[in-house]
């Protein structure tokens, strides 16, 4: 879940094959579709939701086989073909590129050299900061050379220009040509002022992904982000191992968002020496910036890097199959979920990043419910399930599906994203990612109520979840998107357990090499889930209506201006 990835072992046929802009073979394994959908076992799939079915698939796309799912890789190939294979076991129709299953997702690969230094000038001292270690950096431009000199760095707060809100710490700032340092999150949430923004609970401008955009609207020559554990909601070892070895964006001609010549992370103890150095209290400063009327801080420092990089044009591939409607199959209900994962390190150990629950859950879970949309009777509007790359590379396949969608997006009545399911068994409730944004959260209701569930807000707001899946480009689009899985109050254990699970999980297996499937996982939660979201999605399809955002919501003028021209 967010911008990415690790070192991949290509094998020359492989690259090749990716440097001609056609998607790279996938290895030879002796399979026919039949045998790889029924997987190595020969297991024998059954037409209902099955625990069986689910732990197969995820063993299967998790294994070390799979290599851990990286795009443009051996792995990723032998995942778009399981993929699509699943999808003509069921009998659906493609919905890709020139009746096939597979959409093409053209990308740029982009590897940093790790050997990048960031030479700083603090009042007159020269200090180095290591790759890694101090910083990550790298660039969205597909040039293989970045050269930054003498840039000056500007401390701006959070890297806000809101002007509905109030709020722009860029005001009466010429930033051309300089480099600003930035804090993760938004206004209000180290503070803890609910007054600001939303609070604890992060909005758009919170996203990393917002604060390199917005740099690069104000014309900057760098950014960098102060990393903090509580900001990001997650720890250094996750910023050092997404940002190194290949990164994967959309060619510029396919991505509207401006980009910046250099953007990266600065480790929060690199920070705070570089703040000390240059004379400033970052902590005082991590003050000053939740009020409003803040000004920018230029510090008595200047940057330059030299930073090489190796770059290839190539694809990867969204799998997209559809199961047409029968009354009104120009319209159609959206299951989603990103096949993609962080493919090999180069190294010792295991080095094989295998994503299990993130997201080998995903996809199998859509599978399963395609599965049983098949089994229980062709619905009135079309159900589209479409397996998106580059979810890990910063919602890359989603944003070109959405650019290039399987059906037009004022006919997308809306989407039930499916991502890093919960394996931790039945839980009392079921947490939406963003509770309050639509009414599709009311549809979700009935099927938790029937299943004596509540509706939760996620544990932990100040993390932007909903920004960081892939239905958020459709909700951007202004489609009804939901975000929904199993809850933290375990019907074993309770709260208790289920915080412990989650930070078992973002301890220990999040984005590593230990997110394994296990055999010992209680699937009976994943069941109740599946059922809960297959009703949403069969209501969307059989009941008719048009949900729409709530009231006040960010997306739903753009919702009631594409349903206005239907």
């Amino acid at each position: 879940m967010r911008p990415t990835h690790l070192v991949l072992s290509l094998a020359v046929a492989t690259a090749l094959a990716a440097c001609s802009g056609e998607p790279a073979s996938a290895p030879a394994t002796g399979d026919t579709p039949a045998t790889a959908a029924s997987g190595a076992s020969g297991h024998m799939f059954s037409p209902e939701l099955s625990k069986d079915d689910f732990a197969e698939m995820v063993k299967t796309l998790a294994s070390d086989e799979f290599e851990g799912r990286a795009p443009g890789a051996p792995g990723g190939e032998k995942t778009v073909e399981y993929i699509k294979a699943q999808y003509e076991r069921i009998g659906l129709e493609p919905g890709g590129d020139n009746g096939t299953f597979f959409q093409t997702v053209p990308m740029v690969e982009t590897t940093a050299d790790e050997s990048t230094v960031l030479r700083l000038d603090v009042a007159g001292q020269q200090r180095d900061l290591a790759f890694g270690t101090d910083m990550v950096i790298g660039t969205r431009t597909g040039e293989a050379e970045v050269k930054v000199a003498d840039s000056d760095l500007v401390f701006v707060g959070y890297g806000v220009d809101a002007p509905e809100l109030g709020w722009n710490d860029y005001d009466g700032l010429d930033v051309k040509g300089k480099t600003v340092v930035i804090l993760v999150n938004d206004p209000g949430f180290h503070a803890k002022d609910d007054s600001l923004f939303e609070g604890e609970r992060m909005t758009y401008y919170g996203r990393w992904t917002y604060k390199f955009e917005e740099a690069a609207r104000k014309g900057a020559a760098a950014a960098l982000i102060i990393h903090d554990t509580a900001g990001a909601s997650y720890g250094w070892d996750v910023v050092k191992n997404s940002w190194s070895g290949p990164q994967f964006d959309l060619r510029a001609s396919d991505d509207p968002e401006p980009r910046l010549p250099a953007q990266g992370w600065l480790s929060a103890e690199a920070a705070k020496q570089l703040f000390a150095d240059a004379g400033q209290d970052l902590d005082a400063l991590y003050v000053a910036a939740n009020k409003r009327g803040f000004k920018a801080v230029p510090l008595d420092a200047r940057v330059s890097f030299e930073l090489d990089s190796t770059t290839r044009e190539s694809s990867s591939r969204n799998v997209v199959g559809i199961l047409r409607g029968s009354e009104a199959p120009d319209e159609a209900v959206v299951y989603m979920g990103h096949w993609d994962h962080l493919g090999k390190h180069e190294g010792e150990g295991d080095t094989i990043y295998n994503g299990a629950v993130d997201n080998a859950t995903g996809i199998a879970g859509i599978i399963e419910i395609a599965e049983k949309f098949k089994a229980d009777g062709q619905p009135k509007r079309s159900v589209a399930f479409i397996a998106v790359t580059l979810e890990e590379s910063g919602l890359l396949g989603s944003k070109y599906q959405v650019a290039h969608p399987a059906f037009p997006l004022e006919k997308t009545v809306g989407v039930v994203n499916l991502d890093a399911m919960s394996v931790a068994g039945p839980a009392r409730d079921m947490v939406v990612t963003g509770l309050g944004n639509s009414e599709l959260e009311d549809i979700l209701k009935r099927y938790a109520d029937a299943q004596g569930r509540t509706l939760v807000m996620e544990g932990n707001p100040a993390g932007g979840f909903y920004f960081r899946s892939d239905h958020f480009n459709y909700a951007k689009a202004g489609v009804p998107a939901l975000y929904a899985k199993g809850g933290d109050d375990l019907v074993e254990g309770g709260k208790e357990a289920g915080a412990a699970y989650g930070k078992r999980y973002t301890e220990v297996a999040y984005h590593k090499p230990a997110d394994e499937f296990d055999p010992a996982w209680n699937l009976d939660g994943v069941i109740q889930d599946l059922e809960a979201l297959y009703g949403v999605g069969r209501t969307l399809a059989d009941e008719g209506g048009w949900p729409n955002w709530y009231e006040g919501n960010a997306f739903k003028a753009a919702r009631d201006e594409m349903r206005s021209g239907k």
